[in-house]
């Protein structure tokens, strides 16, 4: 990467022949956040998952303008055309310390125009919301950190240590054309980074009366399968103890009822048990209602929470056949499957096994579960750039249900956290904005956001 350090700038001494000039005031990342995650929801970057979508070459070039507007000179690369990513490394105060990745990605899932209130993409800011696909997955933090990065810069600051700042492409269907692709052919941009963060974390709950803040420090594992049964073609008028349908309709309903055990992992336990002290709910993982209580606690992010106690699998397509009198020879049917840390390989055992004799699992895409400490100078830094800007809040350890770009720089040994800060009122469900009709994001809580970053940064 290019040396950025012109890119901080610096200021001219003032002599006694040079008249003193009142000083331009440096825009603050509050001040511009709003407008750059409206810019960024403007730019439609829907992921379909087949590289047929519009691409993350506008945003990334977006990206590329505000960060040279500051003087720094960072590197946009394409892993196929239009399928854009850019880093830019921040020199730190202290380079002997290993560097901090911080990273978000610009593409979001397609939105169906008919069923919003608002246009997806229209960027709308009413009654105090931000509105548009990506307003909460993950514009809004990709802005935190386009703001933050910009404010630091004009203001001459460097970060504690190096930061590696990423913008990936292709999140949203794995990471392959993003960051997988980068972490697999661009190893050097991420020299000597030891810990990384993005989403999704850092946002607050309301339990028992009091604000907590869910820090996320582990994710479940990600497995799309495809279940494939081959049987004997034949006249739908016949007798056909082979019928290919008849065999994956009975795996794919074994499977997607399947009753996955309760399983209780470490940082699943380490919420729960902040959830009973700061509700006075008892914690007994003996008694599943007792579980479901706690976890109801949470009110909206329930939904998030409540995946992480036990794997899942939800066949999601189904594909057979091409004429209602014809048995076809072949029949296929695809899993969403989501696996607790440390519990991948019995997971997967238990899907072979209720799949049956018959019917085979190819692997689509596969990627690992995460689960690192709630420990650290990080973590540290963390909890005390939240409790600065809310004190006394709690900050909790919790499992995320989906996947992050982190499991892509696992793969270079890079520890990874999901921490972007934002305050919200209780009655948002915010969960349900993931993916979800009607995404936004309240507008204080990207100003919330941004003063959490900039300290985070400052100091970690």
């Amino acid at each position: 990467m290019p040396d950025v350090e012109h890119g901080l700038g610096t200021v001219a001494p003032v002599t006694d022949t040079v008249p003193t000039a009142t000083p331009t005031p440096v825009p603050a990342a509050a001040d511009e956040v709003i407008r750059i995650c409206q810019e960024l929801i403007r730019i439609d970057t829907s992921n379909y998952g087949n590289n047929e979508g519009p691409g993350e070459r506008a945003a990334a070039e977006y990206v590329m303008e505000l960060l040279h507007e500051v003087g720094l000179e960072p590197e946009l690369f394409e892993s196929l055309p239009g399928r854009a990513s850019v880093v830019v490394r921040l020199e730190g105060q202290d380079r002997s310390r290993p560097a901090l990745v911080l990273h978000g990605h610009l593409d979001v899932v397609p939105a169906a125009k008919d069923d919003w209130t608002v246009d997806p993409f229209g960027g709308e800011e009413t009654d105090g919301l931000l509105w548009g696909r990506g307003a909460v997955d993950m514009k809004d933090m990709d802005a935190m950190i386009l703001a933050v990065v910009r404010q630091m810069v004009r203001e001459g600051r460097r970060p504690a240590r190096d930061v590696v700042v990423a913008f990936f492409a292709d999140e949203e269907a794995g990471g392959v054309y993003g960051a997988r692709w980068a972490v697999d052919h661009r190893p050097e941009l991420f020299e000597g980074a030891t810990e990384a963060i993005s989403e999704v974390g850092g946002y607050s709950v309301e339990l028992g009366g009091k604000r907590a803040y869910l820090l996320q420090t582990a994710e479940k594992g990600l497995a799309w399968l495809r279940l494939v049964a081959d049987g004997r073609a034949g006249h739908g008028s016949q007798v056909n103890e082979e019928n290919a349908v008849t065999e994956l309709a009975a795996a794919v309903a074994r499977i997607g009822q399947h009753a996955w055990p309760y399983t209780i992992t470490p940082t699943v336990d380490a919420l729960l048990r902040g959830v009973g002290d700061l509700t006075g709910l008892p914690v007994d993982y003996s008694d599943p209602a007792t579980i479901d209580e706690l976890i109801g606690a949470l009110g909206p992010v329930a939904k998030f929470v409540g995946a992480t106690v036990r794997n899942t699998s939800n066949p999601t397509q189904l594909q057979a056949g091409y004429k209602a009198n014809v048995i076809p020879g072949r029949a296929e049917a695809t899993l969403d499957v989501r696996l607790l840390p440390g519990h991948e390989e019995t997971g997967m055992a238990k899907l072979r096994e209720l799949a049956g004799p018959t019917v085979r699992i190819e692997t689509i895409h596969q990627d690992t579960a995460l689960e690192v400490p709630f420990t650290g100078s990080l973590v540290d830094a963390m909890v005390a750039a939240i409790d600065a800007e809310d004190p006394g809040a709690t900050v909790l350890p919790y499992t995320l249900s989906g996947g992050t770009d982190n499991k892509s720089l696992h793969r270079l040994g890079i520890t990874g956290y999901g921490f972007a800060p934002l305050q919200l009122t209780g009655d948002l469900d915010f969960a349900g904005m993931f993916h979800g009709v009607d995404e936004r994001v309240p507008t204080e809580a990207l100003k919330f956001g941004t003063r959490v970053l900039d300290r985070l940064l400052a100091t970690c």
